[in-house]
């Protein structure tokens, strides 16, 4: 059902869809990869990580990991 709204302010959108009206269907696609090394990814007010040795495998022999074309 359509509806009459005030005034909209978007600040920011990121990977995102904003959509105002009727819709059937929405498919949002992204796709990414992320490598880190041991203890890359700690979140807090203290941390401690003792790390003896940290490697991470970048190489990606795959050609496609997530098609993320085709589906409309």
């Amino acid at each position: 059902m359509p509806a009459i709204i005030g005034p909209v302010q978007i600040v920011n959108v990121t990977g995102g869809i904003v959509h105002f009206g009727d819709t059937v269907y929405i498919s949002p696609k992204s796709g990414s990869k992320t490598s880190a090394g041991s203890g890359g990814f700690n979140t807090g007010g203290l941390i401690v990580t003792n790390n003896g040795l940290s490697g991470t495998n970048v190489l990606d022999t795959d050609l496609i990991d997530q098609p993320i074309t085709g589906n409309g």
